[in-house]
């Protein structure tokens, strides 16, 4: 885990609580922010805008932290351009993977509605941009546009019944039946190409299945020799055989 600060390249920005991160240029337009993330793109262009006049962009580099675990949460976070993985320490040091986040995702959304700090981790996994928008600024949108509000409750529903999901799978699936659905859930809605890019590396992708990057490479030859799948790259993987995967 990287603890790099990087220097502020805007020179007009006082010393504060933001001054570890890297501010885009002069002029550099953000619209793709509010344009990508779903709690926002379904409004009109002219709200856009407003809510474009409220937010910062920001970038991080590879192993940056975008915060930490006891930070103050006062902050939305959108993603425009790379990765972002959330996770959490056990009191052992342990990293557990919780999502990995990418153009039109976004974290921080607690903070809209009370004072608090974060319980987790957001580090960089590549080059990053981030749209920042503070809490006082979003509060007065939400009362403004209430549809956004419903976005972000659909939002909060749907990463509680992936954490529940993650948890029950832990709990009762062998460690091939997660690697099995996790290959199967990487497919495409329309499953029309039967390759999958894995949306992480193997050490992610074991932290987040709750084994070990070695068991991973392991069950995933044994998948392979057994013809459930084909290995075309370190990251590619060809789906062969994907009744016999959902059955595992």
């Amino acid at each position: 885990m990287s603890k790099n600060k990087g220097k502020i390249q805007r020179q007009d920005y006082k010393q504060g609580p933001y001054d570890h991160i890297h501010y885009h240029q002069h002029g550099e337009r953000h619209e793709t922010c509010i344009s990508l993330v779903p709690i926002f793109n379904h409004l009109e262009k002219e709200q856009m805008d407003e809510i474009m006049a409220v937010t910062y962009p920001v970038s991080y580099k590879k192993g940056e932290n975008i915060y930490s675990a006891g930070d103050k949460s006062d902050s939305l976070y959108i993603v425009s351009k790379g990765k972002i993985k959330i996770y959490r320490l056990s009191e052992s040091g342990k990293e557990q993977l919780l999502r990995i986040l990418h153009p039109g995702d976004f974290t921080g959304e607690l903070a809209l509605f009370s004072e608090t700090v974060h319980e987790e981790y957001a580090e960089a996994i590549e080059e990053t941009s981030v749209c920042t928008i503070r809490r006082s600024k979003l509060q007065q949108l939400l009362l403004k546009y209430p549809s956004i509000s419903i976005k972000i409750l659909a939002e909060f529903s749907s990463r509680l019944e992936q954490s529940e999901k993650q948890a029950t799978g832990f709990a009762t699936e062998k460690v091939e039946t997660r690697i099995a659905l996790f290959l199967v859930e990487c497919l495409d809605d329309e499953k029309q190409s039967m390759e999958v890019v894995l949306p992480m590396n193997k050490k992610d992708m074991a932290s987040y299945l709750g084994t070990t990057p070695e068991t991973i490479s392991r069950k995933l030859a044994d998948l392979e020799e057994t013809g459930y799948i084909k290995q075309i790259s370190n990251k590619k993987i060809k789906i062969l055989d994907l009744e016999g995967l959902q059955s595992i």
